[in-house]
């Protein structure tokens, strides 16, 4: 892969303290002439900057797009250039790992949405921890218009919307609308398009709010839990719990309760 100019702007736009709050990493798809379509670059750009704040400070990552749309889903010119199965499995193989890197990094992630969403951009929205879409946002997998089942975005839509629903898209293949997806479970708050960053600026702020520790040990909880049978779950909860407990601010915490004060 011949290497991208430097003259060139990123591909990923960090912004650090975004939205004037400390601690917030905002991360921005800059393709918008192509509708942030996930190029093998892009790919790779979003893994970098993920594996790398997922070693910082940061306490949030929020995920934006520049332009009209949020995702449009793999770059469909640049995969028919040399079609290969090697090629594909490699590509496919590059983007779950890309994409399991924000379910594996200790910081939530939020998603900010506008436009559409579509194919492996809605599969980024499912991955992402959190959502907060503009009220003219639209979703889909349409994989299956052309003759290609969504069948990795199949992974995280099938666990954040019911099955018949998440069905029901990637067979489809049609646009549902952001109401739509907050019913679902897609999108956790939905908001006039001019009241998006300020949406995604309250949601941050309540996230860094809280004790860094206690947020990174329930992240890693929580999606560990869910693919578990419910006893394993209940005691990796319970393990995680126990420490949990031992830590500092969950010690004060709990004190500052008892003792009907703020906590430290």
């Amino acid at each position: 892969m011949s290497a991208i100019p430097s003259s060139l702007p990123p591909l990923v736009e960090v912004t650090r303290d975004a939205y004037g709050v400390p601690g917030v990493v905002r991360l921005t798809l800059n393709r918008p002439d192509a509708f942030n379509a996930l190029s093998e670059a892009l790919i790779d750009a979003l893994q970098g900057e993920l594996a790398a704040l997922a070693k910082s400070d940061a306490r949030a990552v929020v995920i934006a797009a520049a332009g009209r749309a949020f995702c449009a889903g793999h770059d469909l010119r640049e995969m028919r250039a040399a079609p290969s199965h090697e090629y594909y499995a490699k590509l496919f193989e590059r983007c779950s790992k890309m994409m399991l890197a924000i379910q594996k990094m200790p910081q939530p992630v939020i998603a900010r949405v506008q436009g559409v969403a579509t194919a492996a951009g809605c599969q980024l929205v499912a991955m992402c921890d959190l959502a907060v879409a503009a009220d003219s946002a639209r979703f889909a997998v349409s994989g299956i218009n052309l003759g290609l089942f969504c069948s990795t975005p199949a992974v995280p839509l099938s666990r954040n919307v019911s099955r018949k629903a998440a069905f029901e898209m990637l067979m489809t293949g049609e646009f549902i609308d952001a109401q739509k997806a907050l019913r679902e479970g897609l999108v956790n708050r939905v908001v006039p398009a001019d009241e998006l960053d300020a949406a995604v600026t309250a949601l941050a702020a309540s996230l860094c709010a809280k004790p860094r520790e206690a947020v990174a040990a329930g992240k890693g909880l929580f999606y560990r839990q869910i693919e578990m049978g419910i006893e394993a779950a209940y005691q990796l909860a319970g393990q995680t719990m126990a420490c949990n407990m031992m830590t500092e601010p969950a010690l004060d915490g709990v004190q500052a309760f008892i003792e009907k004060r703020g906590a430290k």
